[in-house]
Order: structure tokens, then sequence, then C-alpha cells
């Protein structure tokens, strides 16, 4: 599974770079391709010029895809907010012309050599005066209790405050959001950014009561045009039948 996160197509200007990262997420060759938000700064005609490039993205077993913060369009003044809907409902297609299956508080069954995964995702939710429209119990309410279970949830203040503590065990949660503050050190197994003041959880692993996050650096940029000592990422994760020993 290939997670891609906070591409930020608005602030793109390098058609070589983009090109360069989809052909890195192709030569994973995984069964998945997920991404966890923000696709756009504000708009989604934003993605317009980008949308044969990400239409390349290749999974066998499908593109999934959730919003993030910046993709609702709430940053920026609308006319009205008729054209505010708009917007978000075009950005909806946009996520069908690239491939990606775009979840909404809800959950799809992944089937691969006679295992199933559930594939759960929730529309944006942070901590703070960031809106809250996930909604986890709805997204799970057609998941069975003993399915393996990765959750797809733009910011990762979501894991502690909500998901840790909910009634379905989520084995793995696939975030992003921070970008890492997009400054920062990473060097032989240290890292630091100021972001880690905000977040506790802002890139890297993490795990509490047997439950795991995994929070993306992002793709893209916001603000700072570029990055100093934290990189873009890609993240390949693969998942392993654990052997129980009797």
């Amino acid at each position: 599974m290939t997670q891609l996160s906070d591409i930020h197509s608005g602030s793109f200007s390098s058609r070589e770079g983009v090109e360069k990262g989809i052909k890195m997420v192709n030569a994973q060759k995984s069964d998945l391709v997920v991404f966890t938000g923000d696709l756009v700064n504000n708009q989604a005609s934003e993605m317009d010029p980008w949308i044969p490039y990400f239409a390349k993205l290749k999974a066998a077993y499908g593109k999934y895809s959730v919003l993030g913060n910046h993709d609702y369009g709430d940053y920026i003044k609308w006319n009205t907010e008729a054209d505010k809907h708009i917007n978000l409902e075009r950005l909806k297609e946009v996520h069908k012309e690239i491939g990606f299956s775009l979840l909404l508080n809800e959950a799809v069954p992944i089937y691969k050599d006679g295992q199933k995964i559930s594939l759960i995702g929730v529309e944006n939710w942070g901590k703070g005066g960031f809106h809250k429209y996930g909604d986890l119990d709805k997204a799970t309410s057609t998941v069975a209790p003993d399915d393996f279970k990765i959750l797809l949830s733009h910011d990762p203040s979501h894991w502690e405050a909500v998901t840790l503590a909910h009634q379905n065990h989520i084995h793995l949660t696939l975030a992003g959001h921070t970008h890492g503050a997009q400054f920062g050190l990473e060097l032989f197994g240290f890292k630091w950014s100021p972001i880690k003041y905000i977040y506790k959880q802002w890139a890297g692993l993490y795990e509490k009561f047997g439950k795991f996050l995994y929070v993306n650096r992002g793709f893209g940029f916001l603000g700072l045009r570029g990055r100093v000592g934290i990189w873009p990422e890609i993240t390949v994760i693969t998942l392993k039948t654990a052997n129980t020993a009797i």
C-alpha cells in the first residue's frame, strides 16, 4: 500500500517534480494507493492542470481518498454559500476524474487471497479551531468487529482525541496534515520540528495500546515555498500476517 498526503496542487510550480513523484508511486506496484487529504489549497480549480498527471496513478486493488481541512474551501471568502458548496462538489468530482474513490465517513472491504481488510475513511476532524466533519461512528457502522481496520483520517489529532478510545479497534490510522512544518531536522533516527509543540504525533510511526498511527510528511507544500530538512514523502506500507505461536 502506498500513501500520499497533502498534495496542495495550488502550490505546484514544477511539472517535472510532479511527474517524478507519480512515477515513484507507480514504481512501487502497490496493491492500494491511498490519499489522506488536502488535494488543493482552497479551490477545486487548482487541480485542473494536474488531473491528467494524477490520473496516471495505478493500483491493482483501487485508489481511495479522504478530504483534508483545506479541501472544504473554509479559508477564503466566497461570494455566496452556494459558491462554496459548488466548489466542494466539484472537488469531489475531481477525485473521481483522477480515479480515486472518496470515502466520506464510510468504509469499503478490500479482499485479497481470501483475506479481508476494512478500509475506513472519515472527513476532516481536527482539534482546536478546526472543523469536525468526521464521524467515526458512522464510518464504522458497517464494519465487523473482528475485521482488520485501516483508517484514513487527515488530521493526526483525531487519533488521540477519538480513535484510540473508540469502541472499534482501529489497527492502523494513516494521516498527514502537519507537513512536518516543512522545516526541521531528521538525522540518524533523531527528528525535530517546531510542529512538535502543536502536534504530539507529527511525522512517522506512533503506537499506543497496540494501535498504530502513521503521519505522512506530505507530497506538496503550503506557505513556505519549499522544505528545509523535512523532505516530501511517499509512504510505502507492507502488511504481513502475524504468526501465532502455539
